[in-house]
C-alpha cells in the first residue's frame, strides 16, 4: 500500500509568473458556425501526435468563445507572425466584438469550416475529437484535417516573460 503526501500548492498568481517565464507561440484560436465567428489568442497549445496528426488546445470555460467551438466541432489554430503583432492586441481586447476583431485581418475557409488567418505562419485547419474537462478550461484534443503556410518559412510571435518577441 502506497502513502501519497499532498504537498501545498502555490497560489494562482504565482503560478501565472511562473508560466509567464515559459515561451509560447502566440496563436489566435477561432471558430465559426450557425452563431457566427468567434476567436481568442491562446499560448496553451501543442502538437499531440502525427499519426494522426493531432493537437491540444485549452480553452478558458470563460471567454465567448468557449461553447460557440464546442457548439460548432471546429476550430483553427493560427501561429501570428511577427508583423501580426497589432491583431494579437485586438484579439485580447475584450471592448473589441467578435465582428471588430475578425475585422482586423483577412481571412478564408478550407476543410471544416473554421476561420483560418490569411498570412499566419501557420494554420490547422481541425475538427474536435474529444474534451476533457480540467478545472477552468477545456482541453480540446483536435484532429488536424488540413494545414496551411506559406512555403516560405517565416518567424513566430512569442509570448515570454509578459512581453512579445519574435522568434529568431
Amino acid at each position: 500500500m502506497s502513502h501519497t503526501t499532498l504537498l501545498p500548492t502555490v497560489d494562482s498568481q504565482t503560478f501565472r509568473n511562473g508560466m509567464s517565464l515559459v515561451p509560447g507561440a502566440i496563436c489566435i484560436i477561432a471558430t465559426d458556425g450557425k452563431n457566427g465567428c468567434y476567436g481568442f489568442t491562446a499560448t496553451a497549445v501543442c502538437s499531440v501526435s502525427d499519426t494522426p496528426p493531432t493537437l491540444l488546445v485549452c480553452v478558458n470555460k470563460s471567454t465567448t468563445a468557449h461553447d460557440h467551438i464546442l457548439a460548432h466541432q471546429c476550430l483553427s489554430v493560427n501561429v501570428l507572425a511577427p508583423s501580426q503583432e497589432a491583431l494579437c492586441a485586438g484579439f485580447s481586447n475584450r471592448a473589441l466584438t467578435q465582428a471588430e476583431r475578425f475585422a482586423l485581418a483577412k481571412w478564408n475557409k478550407r476543410n471544416s469550416g473554421a476561420p483560418l488567418l490569411i498570412g499566419a505562419t501557420v494554420s490547422f485547419d481541425c475538427t474536435i475529437a474529444q474534451t476533457i474537462e480540467a478545472q477552468t478550461h477545456t482541453i480540446i484534443i483536435a484532429s488536424v484535417v488540413d494545414i496551411v503556410y506559406e512555403h516560405k518559412p517565416q518567424n513566430g510571435l512569442v509570448w515570454y516573460c509578459k512581453k512579445i518577441a519574435y522568434t529568431v
